[in-house]
Protein backbone atom coordinates (compact mmCIF):
# COMPACT_ATOMS: atom_id res chain seq x y z
CA UNK A 1 0.00 0.00 0.00
CA UNK A 2 1.98 3.20 -1.33
CA UNK A 3 -0.20 5.37 -0.17
CA UNK A 4 0.85 4.43 3.73
CA UNK A 5 4.05 4.86 3.19
CA UNK A 6 5.35 7.29 5.72
CA UNK A 7 6.68 10.68 5.41
CA UNK A 8 8.57 13.19 7.60
CA UNK A 9 8.69 17.04 7.27
CA UNK A 10 10.71 19.22 9.59
CA UNK A 11 9.53 23.01 9.60
CA UNK A 12 11.24 25.46 12.41
CA UNK A 13 9.43 28.05 13.95
CA UNK A 14 9.91 31.44 15.42
CA UNK A 15 8.11 30.17 18.68
CA UNK A 16 6.42 27.51 20.50
CA UNK A 17 3.40 29.09 20.23
CA UNK A 18 3.25 29.31 16.71
CA UNK A 19 4.16 25.98 16.41
CA UNK A 20 1.50 24.85 18.61
CA UNK A 21 -1.42 26.49 16.62
CA UNK A 22 0.25 25.38 13.35
CA UNK A 23 0.33 21.79 14.39
CA UNK A 24 -3.39 21.87 15.46
CA UNK A 25 -4.26 23.31 12.42
CA UNK A 26 -2.56 20.71 10.28
CA UNK A 27 -4.17 18.07 12.36
CA UNK A 28 -7.74 19.06 12.35
CA UNK A 29 -7.45 19.27 8.69
CA UNK A 30 -6.21 15.40 8.86
CA UNK A 31 -2.92 16.31 6.68
CA UNK A 32 -0.48 14.82 9.53
CA UNK A 33 -0.39 12.00 12.59
CA UNK A 34 1.63 13.91 14.63
CA UNK A 35 3.73 16.86 15.53
CA UNK A 36 6.89 16.31 17.66
CA UNK A 37 7.35 20.01 19.07
CA UNK A 38 11.15 19.89 19.95
CA UNK A 39 13.44 22.07 21.99
CA UNK A 40 14.53 25.60 21.07
CA UNK A 41 17.73 25.36 18.93
CA UNK A 42 20.50 28.35 17.43
CA UNK A 43 19.62 28.91 13.87
CA UNK A 44 22.49 30.73 11.79
CA UNK A 45 21.74 32.15 8.50
CA UNK A 46 22.18 34.85 6.06
CA UNK A 47 18.73 36.59 4.79
CA UNK A 48 18.48 39.10 2.61
CA UNK A 49 22.30 39.45 3.13
CA UNK A 50 22.84 39.81 6.21
CA UNK A 51 24.00 36.81 8.81
CA UNK A 52 21.86 36.01 11.49
CA UNK A 53 21.42 33.92 14.45
CA UNK A 54 18.06 33.63 15.61
CA UNK A 55 16.57 30.99 18.28
CA UNK A 56 13.62 28.65 16.85
CA UNK A 57 11.39 25.99 17.86
CA UNK A 58 11.57 23.04 15.04
CA UNK A 59 8.60 20.67 14.53
CA UNK A 60 9.01 17.21 13.21
CA UNK A 61 5.37 16.40 11.27
CA UNK A 62 4.27 12.82 10.43
CA UNK A 63 2.65 12.20 7.44
CA UNK A 64 1.83 10.00 4.67
CA UNK A 65 3.86 10.73 0.88
CA UNK A 66 0.18 10.85 -0.44
CA UNK A 67 -0.43 14.27 1.78
CA UNK A 68 2.87 15.47 1.10
CA UNK A 69 2.78 17.93 -1.49
CA UNK A 70 -1.17 19.26 0.16
CA UNK A 71 0.89 19.38 3.56
CA UNK A 72 3.50 21.81 1.98
CA UNK A 73 1.16 23.82 0.77
CA UNK A 74 -0.92 24.45 3.74
CA UNK A 75 1.98 24.36 6.21
CA UNK A 76 3.19 27.49 4.15
CA UNK A 77 -0.03 29.16 3.84
CA UNK A 78 -0.29 28.76 7.88
CA UNK A 79 3.50 29.47 8.66
CA UNK A 80 4.40 33.21 10.55
CA UNK A 81 7.34 33.49 8.40
CA UNK A 82 6.87 35.02 4.86
CA UNK A 83 9.26 32.23 3.20
CA UNK A 84 9.15 29.13 5.76
CA UNK A 85 11.70 26.24 5.88
CA UNK A 86 10.02 23.11 4.65
CA UNK A 87 11.71 20.53 4.26
CA UNK A 88 10.45 17.14 3.66
CA UNK A 89 11.87 13.58 3.14
CA UNK A 90 9.68 9.78 2.17
CA UNK A 91 10.25 7.15 4.87
CA UNK A 92 11.13 3.68 3.39
CA UNK A 93 11.96 2.14 6.19
CA UNK A 94 8.65 2.21 8.88
CA UNK A 95 7.65 -0.43 10.89
CA UNK A 96 3.92 -1.59 9.66
CA UNK A 97 2.02 -0.42 12.60
CA UNK A 98 3.38 3.16 12.31
CA UNK A 99 2.67 3.32 8.50
CA UNK A 100 -1.27 1.33 9.15
CA UNK A 101 -1.76 4.57 12.30
CA UNK A 102 -0.03 6.83 9.90
CA UNK A 103 -3.01 6.34 7.18
CA UNK A 104 -5.73 5.86 9.55
CA UNK A 105 -5.20 9.06 11.15
CA UNK A 106 -5.04 10.98 8.15
CA UNK A 107 -7.20 8.97 5.60
CA UNK A 108 -10.34 11.42 6.10
CA UNK A 109 -8.32 14.00 3.87
CA UNK A 110 -8.31 11.50 0.99
CA UNK A 111 -12.23 10.85 1.55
Amino acid sequence: MRDAAAALIWCPFPDRESARQVSSILLDENLIACANIVGESEAIFTWNGERSIENEIGVLFKTTQSNCKDLVQRLGECHPYDTPAIIGWSCENTHPSTAAWLFEQTKSKRT
